[in-house]
């Protein structure tokens, strides 16, 4: 369904009325064919880091630790691909819905799942994580090798400190960083 928009142009500019009569100046009709649906599919991985850097995230809570994560990317209403928490940092993959920022979603699962380590008290001292986080984007034919990459952590983390691997990242993917400030 067409919708009628009447255009008044003045001196002020241009001002939109739906179906608004005016007394003076130029007016014009047109019609707009809005879109039914939105269409996206935005892959993006995320990865960001324990406060310190500190090996915090022990084996025997990290399906504990994921599964809080996926709840919160879940409630969100968005789709978790893969995620993989290593001691000192975490990795997700992401399908992400265009009515949430990444900001906000990454937020949510830092400061809920802070809250759910802390309340678990799986260790002396409060659990946090880094302030920033790393952010990159996929297409569809490379999400199957980003889920194994991320599912396979531990053995990549066997060659490769996550300090090389994140700047490995900003790297291929053209973003351009201080390494001074990446891990306050």
């Amino acid at each position: 369904m067409a919708h009628r928009l009447r255009i008044h142009h003045s001196a002020r500019g241009i001002s939109y009325t739906p179906d608004k009569k005016y007394v003076a100046a130029r007016t014009c009709t047109l019609y707009a064919f809005p879109m039914a649906h939105t269409y996206t599919q935005i892959h993006i991985q995320v990865v960001f880091a324990v406060e310190g850097r500190q090996n915090l995230i022990r084996s025997e809570f990290r399906e504990e630790v994921q599964k809080y994560i996926s709840g919160i990317v879940r409630m969100r209403d968005q789709k978790l691909l893969a995620i993989y928490c290593m001691p000192d940092h975490t990795h997700l993959l992401v399908g992400l819905r265009p009515d949430l920022a990444l900001s906000t979603l990454v937020q949510a699962i830092k400061d809920g799942s802070t809250d759910f380590v802390n309340r678990r008290r799986w260790f002396a001292g409060r659990f946090g994580w880094q302030g920033g986080f790393g952010a990159f984007s996929y297409g569809h034919s490379q999400i199957d090798r980003v889920v194994r990459y991320i599912r396979n952590q531990p053995a990549h983390h066997a060659r490769m400190g996550f300090r090389a691997e994140y700047l490995q990242l900003l790297r291929r993917f053209g973003i351009q960083y201080d390494e001074k400030l990446i891990f306050q």
